[in-house]
């Protein structure tokens, strides 16, 4: 079985413009105390990186199991998928996107794999998943999914 594994990393954007809480909190302390207001901007700034760190979801796929984020479903519990990038993926995420559809969706990655959902007691349609890789991750997932049993 094929498997797959990526942790969807924020990219520098969101480092660089956490960064801003440095000066505010140095703005902010200064009056007060130079060096407290630089250690706590430090420790701020840290918690932030921090927080987006522990907070990248993981999407995998490994013994017949796809695992994004939280949720998890077994793969033979799901359609074909399909990977989109560009255009493509841009519709998925807006025009295109079902309401009733579950999403793992991160604004700094822009390709996303479309997983259709065959269990009938599911509400959900599809889950849309963001990822750098969308072939790969499409490709682990049809290949681990087990073929239609044929009576």
């Amino acid at each position: 079985m094929p498997e797959y594994r990526e942790k969807l990393w924020a990219s520098p954007a969101p480092y660089v413009a956490t960064a801003l809480v440095i000066p505010a909190s140095i703005l902010v302390f200064a009056p007060i105390s130079m060096p407290a207001g630089i250690i706590i901007a430090a420790c701020l700034y840290a918690a932030c990186v921090l927080t987006l760190v522990l907070t990248s979801p993981v999407v995998q796929v490994k013994d017949g199991t796809l695992t994004a984020g939280k949720a998890r479903i077994a793969t033979d519990l799901v359609g074909a998928a399909a990977a989109f990038e560009g255009a493509e993926a841009t519709l998925e995420r807006g025009r295109r996107l079902d309401a009733r559809a579950w999403l793992l969706i991160r604004g700094w990655v822009g390709p996303v794999v479309r997983i259709p959902i065959e269990d009938a007691t599911d509400p959900a349609p599809y889950w849309l998943v963001s990822t750098r890789h969308p072939q790969k991750l499409a490709a682990a997932i049809n290949g681990s999914r087990r073929p239609a049993s044929s009576d």
